[in-house]
């Protein structure tokens, strides 16, 4: 089996120093991939000075914005989006985005269409999908597709099921539109974790990690994180593990719990 490589997101950790430095301290803590959330609110040169400094490479960030895939109006601009954050990856040199059914605005679902059937936001999303997936390819950039809990963190949104996501991404067939397998939100929304990575592992282009309750470092809450890892390995999977999670006490902790798997 292969050893998976870690990458740690420096919007929810590193938050004691400011976020240019916390490429630096990654690095140093002994990671050598990093991702981020939005990239509109940030200097990208200093960024990509920031994470050529360090040595480290961005692994990837959010390339969506205020619009939603199952919403049929918002097709254009969500793909427009799309392209510029793609442009950006580029830039970072970053292989992969990802993006959501729905917008967030700090968390928080922007808007559940109640009024559209799930026929409507269905079928919506596959086409916007297939379009992602196109601009994917152009590019050689990978966006990753990501279902989220509904029970703790974003109420109303639509796509929770992984399975359903990566059903949607085998339908369409490119090696460039993938899923993104949150383990934390999955273990809220479904459980069997090791059921649906086997059931999905030929869809999945990265991995989240963080512990239930709490959104900590593994080893925190009631997730087996050992077997979770081993049977991502057993799988095949060999993309990397984004630690995606808010310390429990300190970065410190953090990262040394991190590095114990």
């Amino acid at each position: 089996m292969t050893r998976l490589e870690k990458c740690v997101c420096i919007e929810s950790m590193y938050t004691e120093i400011p976020f240019i430095k916390r490429f630096e301290a990654a690095k140093k803590d002994g990671f050598n991939f990093v991702e981020f959330w939005g990239w509109t609110d940030k200097n990208l040169a200093d960024v990509k000075k920031a994470a050529s400094d360090a040595g480290i490479t961005i692994n990837g960030f959010d390339g969506h914005s205020g619009y939603s895939m199952i919403d049929p109006n918002h097709k254009k601009p969500y793909i427009d989006f799309l392209k510029k954050s793609i442009d950006t990856a580029m830039l970072l040199n970053a292989p992969s985005v990802t993006i959501l059914s729905n917008a967030l605005n700090q968390g928080a679902v922007v808007n559940q269409y109640a009024e559209l059937s799930d026929t409507v936001k269905k079928c919506s999303m596959f086409a916007a999908l297939e379009e992602c997936a196109r601009i994917a390819e152009e590019s050689a950039i990978t966006v990753n597709l990501e279902a989220l809990n509904t029970i703790t963190d974003h109420i109303g949104y639509y796509l929770v099921n992984v399975r359903d996501a990566a059903e949607m991404t085998r339908l369409i067939g490119s090696p460039k539109l993938k899923i993104l397998y949150d383990v934390y939100h999955m273990q809220l929304n479904q459980g069997n974790l090791c059921g649906n990575i086997s059931a999905c592992v030929d869809q999945i282009g990265h991995i989240h990690a963080a512990d239930v309750p709490g959104r900590h470092e593994p080893g925190t809450g009631e997730i087996n994180y050992h077997r979770v890892f081993e049977h991502l390995e057993t799988c095949g999977y060999s993309g990397r593990i984004g630690f995606e999670l808010f310390p429990k006490t300190s970065t410190e902790a953090a990262v040394k719990a991190i590095m114990s798997y």
